[in-house]
């Protein structure tokens, strides 16, 4: 099979400075997934505070009564498939950034969960893929946590 820059007609790989404009542009928030998540959790009749600031991680839903925090996790940037995802990187342009920042990526997100744990927070972790192939079931997984830590309290 073709490598896949041939495809594009002898066009080299991205840049450091493309792929730093890339990460610059790509959303911080608001993104499809979790915008698509918003809207089922709400549709189950749960309300929640969005992106805060003073948790750590920035949770993308918090529900503060239940003490449960959210994230709705990129594919990609979060690190999905970690092992393949790595070993795909580590084939590619500016591998060692790649691999270095992803990798870098998931081990915050960890520190990030166990900050939250430490301080009393449910954290609940979802991949944005999982999100759109059904955002119901998503909802439904957030809303069970959340009345579940409700009931306990």
């Amino acid at each position: 099979m073709a490598r896949v820059n041939a495809t594009f007609k002898g066009l080299a790989p991205a840049s450091p400075a493309a792929s730093r404009i890339a990460r610059a542009t790509s959303a911080k928030r608001d993104t499809r997934a979790e915008l698509m998540l918003r809207r089922a959790v709400w549709n189950t009749g749960l309300r929640f505070r969005v992106d805060v600031r003073t948790l750590p991680g920035r949770p993308d839903l918090v529900f503060s009564a239940a003490r449960v925090a959210v994230f709705c996790d990129g594919d990609f940037w979060h690190g999905r498939n970690l092992r393949s995802r790595l070993k795909k990187l580590a084939a590619g342009h500016n591998a060692s950034y790649w691999v270095s920042k992803i990798s870098a990526n998931v081990a915050r997100d960890r520190r990030t969960r166990r900050l939250l744990k430490r301080s009393g927070w449910e954290v609940l972790r979802l991949w944005e893929s999982e999100v759109f192939a059904d955002p119901q079931k998503a909802a439904k997984a957030v809303s069970g946590l959340v009345y579940g830590r409700l009931r306990k309290s």
